[in-house]
């Protein structure tokens, strides 16, 4: 049995940077992180088992003068300014994409409110990069999921599009030139629209390079979070591409089954995914397929 891990799969440097972080911060003191460092309940347990305690937003009062990181999502304004008030320490593990895609959101948003315009963004309702994005503008951006959300917007007035960083480009792409529709419908050519490029380069390049692996392997085990809509998208992307690709937590989903009258895996893994689980992943595909 041939078993190749996508070297082009695993966590993305935002998620890298988080983990580093919140490994030093360890070897030093106690810390909490505000959520799940990353969407994969197998590396939060591991860093559970280092002394890392996962807190919500109503418990930030109980680390009053202690440290509480930051994850690579980001987090709203409000979140600085309570933990400000309870003198808490915060350590940002934001990444520094999110962090550039936030001030820039930020900047459109005084400008849209002298222009009687709208800021719209395009992302996952409830996740914690979008509500922290969202944070930027106070509540006030139109926040569209797809397609199906864009006659929430005026297309009479300005309009300034970003994307949480981790959504699929053809898709954001498509709903921009709809919008541009709409709006010159109204306006005429003179339409004020602005698409920006928000997309993690490292991800828009994922889809394409797993795309490319799906092909050259007969089987594809595709391990990831479950609460990772990144995990997701990209599995999508291998079920598309070859029809034998099969979705894991981790090892204990695996089903003999599958690899019945194969002699090639390939695993690939989310942006959330440990190159250490894609391993263990492994070694039980080699381990139930010996003779």
């Amino acid at each position: 049995m041939q078993i190749t891990i996508d070297d082009k799969s695993g966590f993305c440097f935002g998620v890298v940077n988080a983990i580093r972080i919140s490994e030093e911060e360890l070897g030093k003191d106690n810390i909490a992180c505000l959520g799940d460092i990353v969407h994969n309940s197998r590396e939060v347990d591991r860093l559970k088992e280092q002394g890392l305690r996962i807190i919500n937003h109503d418990e930030l009062p109980e680390w009053a003068g202690k440290k509480v990181l930051i994850r690579a999502h980001g987090e709203p304004p409000s979140t600085y300014q309570v933990a400000k008030q309870l003198n808490v320490e915060i350590v940002d593990a934001t990444c520094p994409i999110v962090l550039k895609l936030q001030d820039r959101i930020k900047k459109s948003y005084y400008e849209m409110n002298e222009l009687n315009g709208q800021v719209v963004i395009y992302g996952k309702e409830g996740h914690a990069e979008v509500i922290a994005l969202m944070g930027q503008t106070k509540g006030t951006a139109i926040l569209i999921t797809g397609v199906k959300d864009i006659d929430k917007i005026d297309f009479s007035m300005p309009v300034r599009l970003y994307s949480q960083t981790t959504k699929d480009p053809a898709k954001y792409a498509e709903i921009g030139e709809l919008i541009l529709t709409r709006m010159r419908n109204v306006n005429g050519i003179n339409a004020d629209f602005k698409q920006f490029n928000t997309i993690c380069g490292q991800m828009a390049g994922r889809a394409p390079n797993l795309q490319l692996f799906a092909k050259e392997h007969k089987v594809i085990v595709f391990v990831g979070g479950d609460k990772s809509s990144n995990a997701v998208a990209l599995f999508s992307v291998c079920k598309t591409t070859n029809p034998s690709s099969y979705f894991v937590s981790d090892a204990s989903g695996l089903q003999e089954e599958w690899f019945e009258g194969i002699d090639d895996v390939g695993i690939s893994g989310a942006t959330s995914t440990p190159t250490w689980l894609m391993e263990e992943v492994a070694e039980a595909i080699k381990n139930m397929t010996q003779d």
